[in-house]
């Protein structure tokens, strides 16, 4: 499997599993409505597991532009390969969103809601603070990255391992992210991952979706710009203390 193949198949797994935890839990008349929080972190996290464990031996399994970022910025990934990766990672995205709409269709058709329709598909704030939901994008996914970093330190030295996530196993990702959305999570839904956000962003805007709204376009720039600059802090940091 070549590095892109892995990084759409490994994107799109997460986010079927990702945005299909939600579905599950807010979308009208499903088996877990009502799950709550906890559902929806764990079932991230196990997203995250699965994404990691398909795609970690052949790409590194980034499956987040902000994660191929910050590895550029550290030296330990090709700059030329990150356009790459991130339109891989997109793509992946949109395909993992799709097939969650797909397999959930009747209960969208059902939810008469247009912003649960739309938070199945990508994030948004608890409270509308421009400031503060950026610095919590940040923030998380600076935690994100940060701690990946020490993860994978050993690993990435060596030049054959594919450099990333998968370099370290899929497990302590999985608790990482877990972490952090029970943590952090609160304020924004930690996106950490412009590609999470924004593809199925798209996706829904595309979609025949029964009764739904807009896409919240407004808002859609800080789940892409937060987890940008919160990489390139962490990258620029670990870089400094190693």
């Amino acid at each position: 499997m070549s590095a892109f193949s892995a990084e759409v198949i490994g994107t799109m797994f997460l986010i079927l599993l990702g945005a299909g935890v939600v579905a599950n839990v807010i979308l009208k008349g499903t088996k877990g409505n009502s799950g709550g929080w906890m559902v929806i972190t764990t079932g991230w996290a196990l997203a995250v597991f699965v994404g990691v464990v398909i795609a970690g031996p052949y790409s590194g399994a980034h499956l987040n532009p902000a994660v191929s970022i910050a590895l550029a910025v550290a030296g330990k990934f090709e700059w030329a390969k990150v356009p790459v990766y991130i339109g891989a990672q997109l793509l992946g995205a949109m395909l993992g969103a799709f097939l969650a709409w797909l397999i959930y269709r009747d209960h969208f058709d059902a939810t008469n809601d247009p912003d649960t329709q739309l938070a199945v598909f990508s994030t948004g704030p608890a409270i509308r603070n421009t400031t503060f939901n950026l610095l919590s994008e940040i923030i998380g996914t600076f935690v994100l990255i940060f701690v990946v970093f020490y993860f994978t330190d050993a690993e990435i030295k060596e030049p054959k391992t594919p450099i990333g996530l998968g370099s370290l196993g899929a497990l302590p990702v999985a608790f990482l992210v877990w972490a952090i959305g029970l943590s952090l999570g609160g304020t924004t839904g930690y996106a950490i991952n412009p590609a999470r956000d924004l593809g199925p962003r798209i996706v829904h805007t595309l979609l025949p979706i029964k009764g739904k709204g807009k896409g919240n376009w407004t808002y859609a720039w800080i789940p892409v710009i937060g987890p940008i600059i919160g990489a390139v802090i962490a990258a620029l940091l670990y870089m400094t203390l190693k």
